[in-house]
């Protein structure tokens, strides 16, 4: 597998023909919190119609433009404790004092279909997963730099920047434990390499890939 690839723009297609008789495969993308990878997921996911968006459960407080069953799956402590309990959670941590948990049985049961599932999740959760299901394809979203990151950051009224630029640290000396490394310094370009890369995945996985 190559890192960083060099795409010039969206990749002659990232579709995969109905007839084609293959397992699902697990793309965790992850990065610095505010480095677009949310941006980047729901435009291929509008533009994908062979790739389902994983849905986490957590413990924060639904944000005002949220909707819970789509963004995320809201409960409270007590109900996510009792999930890890049961063995509900692929992986699961404590980010910022919330509990955040990605769903074992619904990714399963979705890859199995020969869909592919996109996840949105922090890098230490991303390695967690990689090591759960060693045929995960991890894709690491970079900064152009820490200053362009404390810039969205402050513009998106983040609370506790020093805090989280410590973290951002921490999350960009882990880049080398993933497969693929996009720098998101232009949307566009980005994009486009973000869709080559999935090509490229589903080219080599194609038929084999699955937990």
């Amino acid at each position: 597998m190559s890192n960083s690839p060099d795409g010039r723009g969206p990749a002659s297609t990232s579709e995969v023909q109905p007839d084609d008789p293959r397992k699902g495969v697990l793309i965790v993308v992850s990065g610095p919190s505010g480095v677009g990878k949310s941006t980047l997921i729901e435009r291929f996911l509008r533009e994908d119609s062979h790739s389902e968006f994983s849905i986490s459960y957590t413990t924060r407080q639904k944000r005002a433009h949220e909707i819970d069953g789509k963004d995320y799956h809201f409960v409270d402590e007590g109900t996510f404790e009792s999930m890890v309990a049961k063995g509900h959670f692929l992986e699961w941590e404590k980010v910022h004092g919330n509990l955040y948990g990605t769903p074992r049985a619904e990714i399963l049961s979705i890859l199995e279909t020969g869909k592919d599932i996109v996840l949105d999740i922090d890098v230490k959760g991303a390695v967690n997963i990689s090591g759960q299901c060693t045929a995960a394809r991890l894709i690491f979203i970079e900064p152009p730099s820490v200053g362009d990151l404390i810039n969205r950051l402050s513009l998106r009224g983040e609370r506790e920047i020093e805090t989280r630029m410590k973290r951002v640290e921490e999350e960009i000396a882990r880049k080398g434990e993933f497969g693929y490394t996009i720098v998101n310094d232009d949307l566009e370009k980005a994009y486009g390499t973000f869709r080559k890369v999935i090509d490229d995945i589903r080219r080599e996985d194609n038929g084999t890939n699955n937990c």
